[in-house]
Formats: structure tokens, C-alpha cells, sequence
């Protein structure tokens, strides 16, 4: 058998799986969005672009989603950073392991049930309370955007913690007693040797939590208290609750190719901001 007898046999597994699994229900979708609405629900067989027409019926979800999903993951970067930098270059090697289960200790539990936990403590008897009792009356926290945020943050730290953490903690740790010994201070160190090695795993964790919430509906459900849609929520609501079919398969589709291109933009900025380091490091 040739080589590429052997490279087809070896990827065919995965071929096939991401062909039953990705490909033809994209395909399904693509094809219902073309149709039309029963009389009853579902979808009838049809060729016409009146669903992609309707598009703007459904303007808020994609505006929230749109707005808060590249917020929400920005969010989640900036909390995520330095404990990822704490872990890796700061904390004690004996400490370490347990601090990092700690870390991931969340996603033993339902996102529902932290979500639930969440709506206690920005609902009115948490920190507004609080609030209240030392002065500060009137606060609203919940079904909000903020409360949306914080839901999302707190949500996906472990899958943006973990990325950054894996590629500071394969930073050669000489570089950074280099830079401190030919007289940097500690923050031109962090800009010009710790941050442009991180960038990576910075990358890798923006990607994978931004298309995560790109398909939310659960926090927005939750923490927004149905003020602040998604467009999972709207696909929750045209597929079991109005059954308009051929009208959730067009916002689905269009959800999708809004992601292929802000992905496909995104991993050209990272190559591009890669090819740029690596000319800066041969300089």
C-alpha cells in the first residue's frame, strides 16, 4: 500500500465522523431554510429566500450575541490571564496541581445549578440586599446584560485558564532571569517575553470559548430572565416552541456563516501577528 493509500485508510475514521456528524446536519439545515412553515408546524419542501428575508425579526438576538459573545469572551480573557500567569510562573511547584483541580472543580457541577446560584446572588435578596443595607438603593443586577456577563465569565474561565496556563508554563523560565539580568523591569519582561510567548494559548482559549458562546442560550435564558435573548434562544424558541422550521434553519444557517468568517478573520490576524513575532525574534 502506498503512502497515501495508508494517510486515506488512517483518516477515514475521522472522515466519516466528521462527515455524518457536521457535514450532512449543516446540509439538513441549509436545505429547510429554504423551505416553508406548515400549516401545523415544521417544515414544508420549498424554494424561496422569504425566511433570510425575515432576518431582521430577529435583530435583537443577533445584536446581543454579536455584542456580548466577543465582550463575554474579552471578559473572560482578562480574568483568566493572570491566573493562568499566577499558576504557571508564580505559584509553588508542591501547590500547583491543587490549585489547577481547583480550578476546574466549577465544571463538576450542572451549569444549571451554578447558573441557579448566580441568579441568588445578583437577585434581589444577594448584592442588591447588600447593597441596600450600606446605602446604595436601587441597584439592579439581574436580568440584565451585566448579569449575563457575569454568568459567561465565570461559565468558561476553566477553558480559557487552561490554554494560557499550558503555554506559560512551557516558558523557559531562563529567558525571564535574561531579561531581568541585562536590567528590564519586571513589566517590559511581561511585554516583550512573557505576553508574545503566550500568545498562543491566548488564541486557543478566545477561539474555543467565543464559538461556544456564539451558540449560547442557557445564561441568557437564566441570568438574562428573557430581556436578554441570544440567537440560541431564538433557535429554542422556532424549533420547539413556534415550530417554524424552515424560518430557525435560515437563522441557523446564517449564525454559521457569521462564525466562518469572524473565525476565518480571526485565525488570519493570529498567523499573521505570529509570522510578525517570529520576524521581530530573527532581527
Amino acid at each position: 500500500m502506498t503512502q497515501r493509500g495508508r494517510n486515506l485508510v488512517l483518516l477515514a475514521p475521522a472522515g466519516a465522523w466528521f462527515l455524518v456528524m457536521l457535514v450532512v446536519p449543516l446540509t439538513v439545515v441549509l436545505i429547510f431554510s429554504f423551505g416553508e412553515r406548515g400549516a401545523a408546524g415544521g417544515y414544508v419542501p420549498a424554494f424561496t429566500l422569504d425566511q433570510y428575508a425575515n432576518l431582521p425579526a430577529r435583530w435583537t438576538a443577533f445584536k446581543n450575541t454579536l455584542i456580548l459573545a466577543p465582550v463575554g469572551t474579552l471578559a473572560a480573557l482578562l480574568i483568566a490571564y493572570p491566573l493562568a500567569y499566577f499558576l504557571a510562573v508564580r505559584a509553588d511547584p508542591k501547590w500547583k496541581t491543587l490549585l489547577l483541580v481547583l480550578v476546574i472543580v466549577p465544571f463538576w457541577t450542572s451549569i444549571l445549578i451554578r447558573s441557579y446560584a448566580w441568579i441568588f446572588i445578583l437577585g434581589g435578596r444577594g448584592i442588591p440586599a447588600l447593597l441596600d443595607w450600606i446605602g446604595i438603593g436601587g441597584v439592579r443586577l439581574i436580568n440584565t446584560p451585566f448579569s449575563v456577563l457575569v454568568g459567561i465569565a465565570y461559565g468558561y474561565l476553566p477553558l480559557m485558564v487552561f490554554p494560557i496556563f499550558v503555554n506559560l508554563d512551557r516558558l523557559d523560565k531562563r529567558l525571564l532571569e535574561a531579561s531581568s539580568d541585562l536590567g528590564a523591569p519586571p513589566w517590559r519582561t511581561f511585554l516583550q517575553v512573557t505576553l508574545p510567548m503566550s500568545l498562543p494559548g491566548v488564541a486557543t482559549g478566545c477561539l474555543l470559548v467565543f464559538i461556544l458562546l456564539m451558540g449560547e442560550f442557557l445564561i441568557p435564558a437564566l441570568l438574562g430572565g428573557g430581556k436578554v435573548f441570544f440567537v440560541g434562544n431564538a433557535l429554542v424558541d422556532l424549533f420547539l416552541q413556534s415550530r417554524n422550521w424552515a424560518f430557525g434553519s435560515a437563522v441557523a444557517a446564517t449564525l454559521v456563516a457569521i462564525m466562518l468568517v469572524t473565525v476565518t478573520a480571526y485565525m488570519r490576524l493570529i498567523r499573521r501577528l505570529g509570522a510578525q513575532r517570529e520576524d521581530v525574534s530573527l532581527m
